[in-house]
């Protein structure tokens, strides 16, 4: 399973959503936390966006908790976790 990486800060809701999602699907995360100015930074870089969260589920970009809601409404969260289903 590729790991997942999610850039969050501590008050944001949707950060909260997303978490919330992964752990209802038993989906572990690595957390980092951008009150850091360097985590922010390595944030923005990696994904070209300023706003939490950002998810990355091995080297692929997800984006924020709307588009993981989405890809998993549509079954690819699944997909994407367990590449061994798509082939």
């Amino acid at each position: 399973m590729p790991e997942v990486i999610m850039y969050t800060t501590s008050t944001c809701p949707y950060c909260r959503a997303a978490k919330q999602l992964l752990n209802s699907k038993g989906v572990s995360y690595t957390e980092i936390d951008v009150q850091s100015v360097d985590q922010k930074v390595e944030m923005i870089n990696r994904s070209g966006r300023r706003t939490v969260p950002q998810i990355f589920i091995g080297d692929w970009h997800v984006g924020g908790f709307d588009d993981l809601a989405q890809l998993d409404r549509e079954g690819g969260l699944a997909q994407a976790l367990n590449p061994r289903l798509a082939g």
